[in-house]
C-alpha cells in the first residue's frame, strides 16, 4: 500500500474520532445548560432596580467579590461579559446580564427586572411595559442613498 494512502487513512480516522468526541461533549454541555436554565427559572425574582451603568468588560476588571471570582473558571475571567451596575434599595451591585437583553437595558432608568442571584434575566419598564430596543441613527450617506432611491422609484435598502 502506498505511503500517501496510509497517511490519508490515519488522518481520516483522527478526524472522525474528533467529530465523535465533539458530538458527545456537545450533548453533555447542552444537558448541563438545560439543567442550569431550569434552576435559574425556579429561583428568579421580580425586583425594582435602578440601572446605573452597563458595560461589556473582562471579569477580572469588574471588581466583583472574591467569592464570585474564585468560582469562575480561569479562562472565563479573560472573556468580555455583559455586566450591569444596578442599585437595588440601598445596595449597589454589579450583576451579570443575559446577552439577549443587554441592548434593551436602559441606562439611568428605574426598571422592573427578573433576577436570579447575580444574573439579570429580563427587563421591563417600571409599569410593566416592554422596553423597545433603541434604533441607531442612520449615517448621512445612507440617508442620501435612500433619498436618491426614492426619487428614482427603487426599493430602499434594508
Amino acid at each position: 500500500m502506498p505511503t500517501w494512502l496510509i497517511v490519508l487513512l490515519i488522518v481520516l480516522v483522527v478526524v472522525i474520532g474528533l467529530i465523535v468526541l465533539l458530538y458527545f461533549a456537545g450533548k453533555k454541555l447542552q444537558k448541563q445548560q438545560a439543567e442550569q436554565q431550569a434552576m435559574m427559572e425556579a429561583n428568579k425574582q421580580t425586583v425594582s432596580l435602578l440601572v446605573i451603568d452597563k458595560k461589556r468588560m473582562k471579569l477580572k476588571d469588574a471588581k466583583l467579590p472574591d467569592a464570585v471570582m474564585s468560582q469562575m473558571p480561569k479562562m472565563a475571567r479573560n472573556v468580555k461579559t455583559p455586566l450591569v451596575k444596578v442599585k437595588i434599595g440601598p445596595q449597589i451591585l454589579t450583576m451579570f446580564c443575559d446577552e439577549k437583553i443587554f441592548d434593551q437595558v436602559p441606562v439611568k432608568k428605574e426598571v422592573k427586572a427578573e433576577i436570579s442571584g447575580m444574573y439579570l434575566m429580563s427587563v421591563k419598564g417600571i409599569h410593566g411595559t416592554q422596553i423597545q430596543k433603541e434604533q441607531k441613527k442612520k449615517s448621512k450617506f445612507k440617508e442620501l442613498v435612500e433619498k436618491a432611491q426614492e426619487k428614482a422609484g427603487a426599493k430602499p435598502i434594508k
